[in-house]
């Protein structure tokens, strides 16, 4: 091995416009052309939007985006660095607190502070827990409705089997049973 040793690859032209490109920071140029489809260049500007296979795209501080539909949930879930009401940095305790009431602990503990002071306390966490079973029996009656009109014809399982099951709910007595459990969760509204 003298000084006279001799490379046994040799460069092609296309190994050296792939050094020339690394070096001048290109790193996604092409080094060779080759012939077929290519779709063509479409240029677009910060904040147009366009679809493209199938989805919405779009352009956010130079970078491509793609548009979901659940953008909006992911706004709403990103609590803020500071407190939208007082301006104080928000903390990690805070977070529960932004999700339910769109402020910090902080505010939140001066505003139950406000309501005891005047008195109203007790009626503001009654009106929470009442929007609470409210709520609860609603669900309840939704619950109780699709089990009356369930059908027991047939189901198909997870394996795509399909199934028949014995011990269909009696349908015929539906309305009493309806009319049993509203006159119940009436009584516990009164309550």
């Amino acid at each position: 091995m003298g000084k006279d040793t001799v490379l046994k690859k040799d460069f092609q032209e296309r190994d050296i416009q792939r050094l020339r490109n690394l070096v001048q920071g290109k790193y996604g140029e092409k080094t060779r052309t080759s012939v077929g489809f290519s779709k063509p260049d479409e240029f677009y500007a910060e904040g147009d939007t366009w679809e493209s296979d199938g989805r919405t795209w779009t352009i956010k501080n130079g970078v491509k985006q793609n548009i979901t539909k659940l953008d909006t949930a992911k706004k709403a879930h990103i609590m803020p660095l500071f407190c939208p009401k007082c301006g104080k940095l928000m903390k990690r305790t805070d977070k529960p607190y932004y999700n339910v009431h769109k402020y910090c602990l902080d505010c939140h503990a001066r505003f139950e502070d406000k309501l005891k002071q005047e008195g109203k306390y007790e009626e503001h966490y009654n009106k929470i827990n009442n929007e609470i079973i409210d709520k609860r029996i609603e669900e309840f009656k939704q619950y109780v409705a699709e089990r009356l009109n369930e059908s027991n014809d047939s189901f198909v399982s997870e394996d795509g089997d399909v199934e028949k099951w014995v011990g269909k709910v009696d349908t015929s007595k539906a309305e009493e049973y309806t009319s049993q459990i509203t006159e119940y969760l009436e009584g516990l509204k009164s309550k």
